[in-house]
């Protein structure tokens, strides 16, 4: 697909049926730097102008490999504006898409991973061994809004084992709390997602998927907003002092 820059860290197809899928190929852990998360962010946006605003459409993000799908920030990155140039915006941008969205978790899913895959409609995994969790608080890391996705989506126990508790789930136990929407077989991941994607995808046509969907978790992309582009203070992550 044409771009008027050659993306580094992910590849872009457009499957028949206007089925879009991001794969993530930033070495093996898929960390976010300042210029993966602009890529995603082209991403997005290169679908929406092919779309338009008011076609049936839908974008998968997968993995590149059957370990790891996104393992959080890249802390040893030394741009200072990764975050506020480029996490927060993508996180904005994902829930601001006028398409359905589903984070296809071929991996483990660690850190701002996790709100990156909570920033989605639909989360697919497998029940290979695999984890998903938000270690910050281990690791003494904050940021403003970094709670507001686990607590508009996941219920109040849920969220708080996320945030306050640095829990680890398995595939299993994430589908029992309500953090994915679907765990299969390997081999079925690809299709399941594509089923998933064919089946809501008819919801974007008449124009309002957008619209609705920041009903519901508007209150995120405002916040996340925010502390985008945001040059003249620290807007994290930073480390508590423990």
């Amino acid at each position: 697909m044409a771009s008027a820059r050659s993306p580094l860290y992910l590849t872009l197809e457009r499957s028949p049926g206007n089925i879009y899928i991001i794969t993530l190929s930033r070495k093996a852990e898929n960390k976010l730097n300042g210029a993966f998360c602009q890529e995603l962010i082209r991403a997005f946006h290169t679908i929406h102008r092919e779309l338009g605003s008011s076609s049936e459409g839908a974008v998968i993000t997968r993995g590149s490999n059957e370990k790891f799908w996104c393992m959080g920030i890249d802390l040893e990155d030394p741009d200072p504006w990764t975050n506020s140039d480029g996490f927060y915006p993508l996180i904005s941008t994902i829930l601001d898409f006028p398409y359905p969205t589903i984070a296809l978790l071929t991996g483990h899913t660690f850190g701002a991973g996790c709100l990156l895959a909570l920033a989605h409609d639909y989360r697919i995994t497998s029940a290979a061994k695999r984890y998903f969790s938000l270690p910050a608080i281990d690791l003494g890391l904050s940021f403003p809004g970094m709670g507001i996705l686990p607590r508009l989506k996941l219920a109040p126990p849920v969220a708080r084992k996320m945030v306050l508790e640095a829990h680890r789930w398995t595939p299993e136990e994430a589908l029992k709390d309500g953090i994915v929407d679907l765990v299969v077989e390997e081999v079925e991941i690809v299709g399941k997602a594509r089923d998933v994607a064919e089946k809501w995808m008819v919801k974007a046509k008449p124009g309002a998927y957008g619209v609705l969907r920041n009903e519901l978790w508007g209150d995120a992309a405002k916040a996340f907003r925010e502390i985008s582009f945001v040059h003249n203070k620290i807007v994290g992550p930073s480390k508590a002092k423990i």
